[in-house]
């Protein structure tokens, strides 16, 4: 039996916009101790997310950063990007997760914690990837071109919508006669899960 990790824990700052799945997974895996790390905070872009409901519920940090419009001026994407960055430094944040969050990460966030932001996309990027696709858009998307396989992405993010550098993928079958996004949304969650805890995994185990 191997001994317990004496490690200082990774500090995680989860983003999301949805109903949270990949918070409670994450916060799951660091109760459990299968992942080395406490979630410091979860911020979302939505004041009614499942995200936010699901961390008041296990009483960890909340925080809201509203959307900018979408003739939003310079100086108010700034103000949204410096604030983020801001509220990353005050939870002495050692990773950011985006998983769902539907607003861009900013330059000054990202010159911050440059290669310590994660996203998880539900397909095999570059394929299915860039503005606009998100969430059963993707999974629509997919159907519509005819794939026989998908799968998820654990990337890097950039000033580019799904355009880091990607650090780990998982190709999945899609069955024959699965004609829903929701069905394939259904089928591909499980294994974003699974995807993404294996990143952080490797990720805290090499953090300083």
């Amino acid at each position: 039996m191997s001994p317990p990790d004496s490690r200082p824990k990774a500090r995680l700052a989860l983003l999301a916009s949805g109903r949270g799945s990949h918070v409670a997974n994450i916060v799951a895996a660091c109760a459990s101790g299968r992942l080395n790390a406490e979630v410091a905070v979860v911020i979302s872009n939505r004041l009614t997310s499942g995200a936010l409901q699901e961390a008041k519920q296990r009483n960890i940090p909340v925080s809201y950063i509203a959307s900018a419009s979408s003739n939003a001026t310079p100086e108010r994407e700034k103000a949204a990007d410096e604030q983020l960055a801001t509220l990353l430094k005050s939870y002495q944040t050692d990773w950011v997760i985006t998983a769902g969050y539907l607003k861009k990460i900013g330059p000054v966030t990202l010159a911050s914690f440059e290669n310590r932001i994660l996203n998880i996309h539900p397909s095999l990027l570059p394929a299915f990837g860039g503005p606009g696709m998100y969430g059963l858009h993707v999974h629509r998307a997919v159907l519509a071109a005819g794939e026989t396989r998908t799968g998820a992405t654990v990337h890097f993010v950039n000033k580019d919508y799904d355009q880091g550098a990607i650090i780990e993928q998982v190709n999945l079958e899609i069955p024959q006669g699965l004609k829903s996004p929701e069905a394939l949304a259904a089928k591909v969650l499980p294994a974003e899960h699974k995807l993404l805890l294996q990143v952080l995994q490797r990720m805290v185990a090499n953090h300083d």
